[in-house]
Formats: structure tokens, sequence, C-alpha cells
């Protein structure tokens, strides 16, 4: 729920064996034959997204019929006194230019005294000339993105010079990410097993071992945080974001966020609209959305993003999908025969795990490409092998990049994360496989390729060991400076009328529109989005809103 431009953050966001959205976002990363790729989470049961099925009417009568979040009381409660008065004891670690540190946090906000979660902080000082302009949080997205990871290998040096210079660029791993007391649930072995379930049951059987994966995910989960899981909700990952502004002196917040990161940025200025500086919302979400109407048009965006490859696709001589006026629904049916053929034989990859090329992985592999249209050459050169040569070697790179897994069969925390999070931001899409049976018609009308596989990727957060704390809810952060949303005309991952809806939310809200491909807009290579952004940065002026940019 990604971005370099070389790298860019996804906000997608996943949980399950398949992607998912939300949000979405993660972190930039090289690809096999060096194409570099943000490869964005999917948010589990909570976030898929698109933007082409449901019509903005409903959209809309969601959002009405949601209730606001409310701001918090503006003084600082008596109890959380002691962690807004914490002093950093910065320290190198390990990377050039970057000082570390660690700070408290209640990890119930309701009941300060029932202890702590620590929060894993790393900030890069301004380097000058010019005015400090204060901290720049950022945030990649996911949920579950490393915010550490990325300022420190991208944003830190990535981010423009003018930014770099005025601006202390920080980052602060979320609750049970990363640093921050990661949640755990699986370890290799069990995850390489997890992300090549079926997704696609054609019966019983293989219905009967979907949710056995899921049920197996949840409870090693719960097995391992049973206290934190309770409480790594975006509300109180918003409100830890307070602690660290006070704690490094800022009178207001800025803020970069990215995919599910302006989830996280619209939160922090639905409670805190008085303490909002410059806060940038980039692949926005629409919070006003119960998890399964979020999962079903985010299938629709994946649609839409792979009916723009597929057309891309078939004018290069390279493309295995089809030739030169090949139409992308044709492209879709050859590539979903594909996945029916890996289904029946999964494909041999030279894994020193003895990984084969699942339907699972290679959907997964595919679905990440979508992310960033710089990686299309290497996914069509990974289908060409699969597809003509048997070989499924660079669709399982990608599949690894989407779930983070190391060359040794480690993964991040990334998807455990993911799914702890959306799991408990709203309840789950689905209750039962009688429920995802029921709304397949609806799923493989959003995206022919990959609705029946998101669809029963939706499931998962039914078994979650956890009950959701929150619900779908509008976020007008009434009195808050202007607050510039970005949304992407075809991103996969945050379908652009999620932007639409979030301005439409947000009452200081500024639309600024990406006219383009790939997930968010910053820093990937529009010099009116980059220009744009950069003078509300540095200078406080936001766009007029409904800029559109290409």
């Amino acid at each position: 729920m990604d971005t370099r431009r070389t790298f860019r953050t996804a906000s997608g966001t996943v949980s399950g064996p398949a992607p998912h959205p939300v949000d979405a976002v993660r972190a930039h990363r090289g690809i096999h034959s060096g194409a570099r790729t943000a490869i964005g989470l999917l948010a589990t049961a909570a976030l898929l997204v698109s933007a082409c099925s449901a019509g903005s009417s409903s959209t809309s009568a969601n959002a009405a019929e949601a209730a606001d979040l409310g701001a918090l009381p503006r003084s600082t409660p008596a109890a959380l006194t002691r962690y807004y008065d914490q002093k950093p004891a910065w320290r190198g670690c390990g990377v050039p230019g970057y000082q570390c540190a660690t700070l408290k946090a209640p990890i119930d906000y309701a009941e300060p005294s029932k202890g702590d979660v620590r929060l894993a902080l790393t900030r890069k000082k301004a380097t000058g000339p010019g005015k400090r302009l204060g901290s720049l949080l950022v945030n990649p997205g996911g949920p579950g993105g490393s915010a550490i990871s990325y300022v420190q290998s991208y944003a830190g040096i990535g981010y423009p010079a003018g930014v770099r210079a005025r601006y202390d660029m920080v980052a602060v791993d979320p609750r049970g990410v990363a640093r921050s007391e990661p949640v755990e649930c699986l370890d290799g072995p069990d995850m390489d097993r997890y992300t090549q379930t079926d997704l696609t049951p054609d019966d019983g059987r293989e219905r009967n071992g979907l949710v056995k994966a899921y049920r197996t995910f949840a409870e090693g989960c719960g097995a391992d945080s049973p206290r934190l899981l309770r409480h790594v909700s975006t509300v109180e990952t918003a409100r830890d974001m307070d602690i660290v502004r006070a704690v490094l002196g800022d009178e207001k917040l800025n803020y970069v966020g990215a995919s599910y990161g302006t989830f996280l940025g619209a939160t922090y200025a639905g409670l805190f609209p008085g303490r909002v500086g410059r806060l940038v919302l980039d692949g926005a979400m629409d919070p006003s959305l119960p998890a399964r109407r979020l999962n079903l048009e985010q299938t629709a965006g994946f649609d839409t993003a792979f009916r723009s490859f597929a057309k891309d696709c078939v004018r290069r001589a390279d493309c295995p999908l089809g030739g030169p006026g090949t139409s992308p629904e044709q492209v879709g049916r050859n590539l979903k025969a594909f996945f029916e053929r890996l289904d029946a034989r999964p494909a041999p990859t030279g894994d020193s795990h003895g990984r084969r090329l699942t339907e699972s992985l290679a959907t997964t592999g595919v679905i990440a490409a979508m992310y960033d249209e710089g990686a299309w050459q290497h996914l069509r050169e990974a289908l060409t092998s699969a597809m003509r040569e048997n070989d499924g070697a660079g669709l399982l790179v990608l599949s690894d990049s989407y779930y983070e897994r190391d060359a040794d069969g480690g993964y991040s925390n990334l998807m455990f994360a993911n799914a702890a999070v959306n799991c408990l931001d709203l309840p789950p899409a689905f209750a039962t496989p009688d429920e995802v049976r029921k709304a397949l018609p609806a799923f493989e009308k959003a995206s022919p390729v990959f609705g029946r596989g998101l669809a029963w990727a939706s499931l998962n957060c039914a078994y979650w060991p956890v009950q959701a704390t929150g619900e779908p809810h509008r976020i007008e952060a009434k009195g808050a400076a202007p607050i510039v949303v970005v949304g992407t005309t075809r991103d996969p991952a945050t379908p652009y009328r999620w932007a639409r809806a979030m301005a439409g939310q947000l009452s200081s809200a500024r639309l600024l529109t990406y006219d383009g491909d790939g997930h968010t807009a910053y820093g990937r290579g529009s010099s009116c989005i980059d220009r744009t952004i950069n003078a509300y940065l540095l200078r406080g002026t936001p766009p007029k809103d409904g800029k559109r940019c290409s």
C-alpha cells in the first residue's frame, strides 16, 4: 500500500497467499536482470484496489453513510505526558549519514499503564543550504512496509536535493513492522508452502486446503504476538506519529505517505487537524469503503493496469501473449490459459529449495509487475521463458520480490504485518467460503484474469485470531491546513477513484492528478508532478484543486 523511479512505493496490501492490496505500498527493489520495480503489498482482506467496477454514485453513498473520524482533544492527556516528553538518544546505525533511536508508546492508548511498545526511528539531518523547515516523515505504505528501510535506501538519497536540504528526513517503522516489535507468523519453509497455496480452488478438497492455509497463518500470528496483535491499528500508529512529532520538536507534522501511507496520513489529519503541516498523500485510499468493496475495486484496478500492459505488450516483438492487433481481452485469455496450465503442471524454476512455479506464484509475479511500468520488460521476458521454454525462474523472482523473500528462504515480516493491520482495521470481506463463491461473478467481471484468485484471497481475515476494532469511516479533518492528495489514473493498487474520494472527504484537500501508469506519482518521472509537490513542501504553496499532470 513503494517509490524510486528508480523506485516507487507500492501500496497495495496482501496477507494471503496471493496479493491483495492496501496498500498497499512496498519498497523499491532491483529485479533479476537489473530492472527496478516497486512491488507493493496488497491489502489483505482489507484492501484490494481498483477503479472500475462500482460506480461513483455508490462510492458516494458509502461515504455518506460512514461516520466521520472525530478529532482527539487538543490537550495531551496527563497519562501520555511521559511519552511526549521523551528525549531520543540518537546514535549511529551503520548507515552513513543516518542516526537511529528508539522511542516508547503505550501499547494501549485507552489504558497507558498496560505497558509500552518500542518504536524504531531513523533520521538524516537536513544538508542545507537554506533554512531548515523541520522534519519530514515518510511512509512507503503496505501496511507492513519498513519506513526505515525506505528512507535509508531511497528517500534519504533519492528525494529532490532541495527537499533533503531543508528537511530532516525521518522514518519510524510502525508498531508491529520491521524494527518496531515485528509481528511474526510463519518460518521460511511454512511461508513457502503458504505462498504456493492454490487460490483458485476447483473442488471441495482444494477449498479446504485454502481454508487450512489461512487458519495456519492466523494461528501462527496469534501464537507469536498475542498481545501486540490487538494494538496494531492505523489509528494507534497515527497516534504514535504524534508522539514522534513532539519528540522531534516539531509543532506540526510534515509528511509524505504513499499508498496505505495515505490512509495513515489522513488518519493523523483526522485525529490531529490542528497539527497538520504539509501533508502529501500519494496513491490515495478511500477510508469510507468496507473490505469487500475495497477488494473488488482493487481487483478492477489491477485489470485496468493489465489492459494497459497488454496494449503495450502486443506492440513489442518479444510479447509472448499476442502480436500486433491482439485485443487486451485476448491477451487476458492467453494469460489465463497459461495460469491454468500451471495449475495442472507447475513449471521448474531451478530454485535451490525445490520450488516450482505454481499458478499462485505466477499470478503474484504478474501482479507485482503491474505496480511499475518499468517492470514490464522484465515481465515480458519472464513470461516468454515460462510459456515457451517451461522455465519459471523469472516469474518466481518477481513473486519473491513481492513477498520480500530472500535467496536463503527467509521472509521479512511484511506479509505478517500487512495481515495484522488490515484484519484489525476492517471487518473481514468474507466470513465463509460460500460467501466467496457467491461473489465470484462480480470479481471475475471486475477482472477476468485476476478476479477469481483475488476473491478467494479476500477470505483470509475470516480466520484472524483477533476481532477487528475498526470500521469504514469518513475523514474530514476540519480545520487542517491544505493537504495534497495525489491520484494516478491507471494505478493498479489504489484506483484513481479512491484519490477523488479521499479528496472529496478531506475538508482542505487539493487533488493533484497524474495521467499515467503505475502506482503513485511522486518521483516517477513527471516533472509536472515533482515540481508541484516540491513547491508545496518547500514553499507551502499547494496546487490548485484539480490540477492535472502527465
